[in-house]
């Protein structure tokens, strides 16, 4: 292969600076056939691709790690360049002979991309990006056209930037990982960032998972000041006042003279959360078990709408 600057002569592969730079340059495309299965797996999979035909020069080799490197993967699109460079470090490594396995890889894809995740939105969507749009757009309504060429160029300055330094920073750590396999540091690192990432993902559960029963368990008639008596209020500005002043003071019980209390609160006192933590373990149940992704989209989409006519969510 042209392209390959495996050094032949010694039997040692080495990924040189032009083919991370062939890296980097598709990773920018990572999200470009993003699917419900296995999200970011294509884009991860074209990045690799470069690499894949210096390290692996037999045919049946690059088979199998383009197999491997086609399994779900999911982060945040700027913030997955540190993961791909410790991914190519062990990719070089593991064809010069070190033993690593497609488990150690896989596991810290995985455990890195979690925590990663939760790091790029808030500096890159919400506040860089925010910041030059800003500046742009200032200088767009004095009717400049140096405003929206200003944010282009600064913005892809420094998400190229960010990209590159931080996929070689991720690669040059990833070769001390790999090369330490005696002392286990490799076993340490994708142990930590599974457990990391089991933890952020665990953290976000209720956050980003939402399942509300609404079946009605009691309705508890309520005391007198224990909500808004609306036929004794005030007329005018003055009713108004006083009835948020309750509400405020009192809470969402307030509106009706009978307290109704639903299946949903009742999970909610016994733990809060609970409703989502169930549907999310018996998601990772359903995978473990081979089930189809997509299967397990269409099948809650379809609990989601029979819950809803029935009105029991």
């Amino acid at each position: 292969m042209a392209e390959n600057t495996a050094a032949a002569t010694t039997g040692q592969f080495h990924l040189d600076k032009k083919v991370r730079k062939q890296v980097m340059i598709r990773h920018q495309y990572l999200q470009g056939s993003w699917n419900y299965e296995r999200m970011q797996n294509g884009g991860w999979c074209y990045s690799m691709i470069p690499a894949i035909k210096v390290l692996y020069p037999k045919k049946e080799d690059q088979i199998a790690a383009l197999k491997r490197h086609l399994e779900f993967y999911n982060t945040h699109p700027y913030v997955s360049a540190p993961v791909i460079g410790v991914t190519l470090a062990m990719e070089e490594e593991r064809a010069n002979g070190a033993p690593i396995d497609d488990v150690a890889i896989q596991g810290v894809k995985v455990g890195l991309m979690g925590p990663l995740a939760g790091v790029g939105d808030p500096v890159f969507w919400y506040t860089v990006r925010p910041i030059l749009g800003a500046l742009g757009a200032s200088l767009a309504l004095a009717g400049s056209i140096v405003g929206p060429i200003l944010f282009f160029v600064l913005w892809n300055v420094i998400r190229l930037a960010f990209l590159w330094k931080t996929q070689e920073w991720g690669y040059s750590v990833g070769t001390s990982i790999a090369k330490d396999l005696s002392g286990g540091m490799l076993g340490k690192v994708t142990e930590g960032a599974s457990i990391l990432g089991m933890f952020i993902i665990g953290a976000l559960v209720e956050r980003w998972v939402s399942v509300k029963f609404t079946p009605v368990v009691a309705q508890i008639p309520q005391q007198s000041g224990a909500y808004i008596d609306w036929d004794n209020l005030p007329s005018g500005a003055d009713g108004i006042k006083a009835a948020l002043t309750q509400y405020d003071s009192i809470g969402s019980t307030a509106l009706s003279a009978t307290k109704t209390v639903t299946l949903q609160a009742n999970l909610d006192q016994l733990l809060p959360g609970l409703a989502a933590l169930g549907i999310t373990m018996l998601c990772c149940s359903l995978l473990k078990k081979k089930v189809s992704p997509i299967a397990i989209i269409l099948g809650l989409f379809a609990f989601g709408i029979i819950g809803r006519v029935l009105n029991f969510m």
